[in-house]
């Protein structure tokens, strides 16, 4: 037997538009839109307003979901945290899985634009920052570290960690202002610096003359690694 697809529309009848039915709203859609809305134009670009606009949909119905743009930033980078993967807690190998922690969370924070920026805003205490803070507290604790000691060393790694993933985010935001490739711009950003110094006269910065080349030689990924080795290197200092 033949399916009723088969069977043309009278012509007296009105052939009937397939109804597209708006997805139901939650707060789940409305922070996964927000983040989509995050990654294609930045923090600037996100508002309740653009939300809306993407779910089509008015502001007012967001409300019933997200209090405001501030707790939409705090969901969305809550949501962002939870890609970030956590190795089985090793204390005899705390240096080296808080360096891989650190570099994990500097990936995924690095692939959502401006997001580093709510981690600068306020203290996150979403599940998965609370996940994440259980984590590396628990595991810098029983590597023997004192609690004042391991709670101070959290904060100054989330903080560093975010403050360079932002630094990062302000990058891209100028590459999608010019539009240009990642390598164009930097390119082009680094050039714009080394003839600067070069037209420095020497008699008054006699060092940044001579060493112009060290100063430009590496770029954002070992200036990060770096950064984060002596903090590492501090806090083994301070280990029991």
């Amino acid at each position: 037997m033949g399916s009723n697809e088969d069977v043309p529309t009278p012509p007296w009848r009105k052939a009937r538009k397939p109804v597209q039915l708006k997805p139901q709203l939650s707060q789940d859609l409305i922070v996964e839109t927000g983040l989509r809305i995050l990654d294609a134009e930045g923090l600037d670009g996100l508002s309740m307003r653009r939300v809306a606009q993407e779910l089509d949909t008015g502001p007012a119905s967001l409300y019933a979901h997200v209090a405001n743009k501030e707790e939409l930033l705090e969901l969305i980078y809550d949501r962002v945290l939870g890609e970030i993967q956590l190795a089985e807690p090793d204390p005899a190998r705390w240096k080296e899985q808080l360096r891989e922690f650190a570099m994990e969370c500097h990936r995924v924070l690095g692939s959502h634009a401006d997001v580093a920026r709510a981690a600068l805003a306020s203290v996150p205490t979403g599940p998965n920052a609370l996940r994440i803070s259980e984590h590396i507290f628990g595991l810098l604790l029983d590597a023997g570290m004192p609690p004042r000691d391991a709670a101070l060393a959290v904060d100054r790694l989330a903080l560093y960690v975010s403050s360079d993933a932002f630094e990062g985010s302000l990058h891209f935001g100028k590459i999608r202002a010019a539009g240009l490739s990642l390598e164009e711009y930097f390119t082009t950003f680094v050039g714009n610096i080394e003839s600067y110094y070069r037209s420095l006269p020497p008699e008054r910065f006699p060092h940044i003359t001579k060493h112009i080349d060290e100063l430009i030689a590496d770029d954002g990924t070992m200036r990060f690694e770096y950064g984060l080795d002596l903090l590492l290197d501090g806090l083994e200092a301070r280990m029991p």
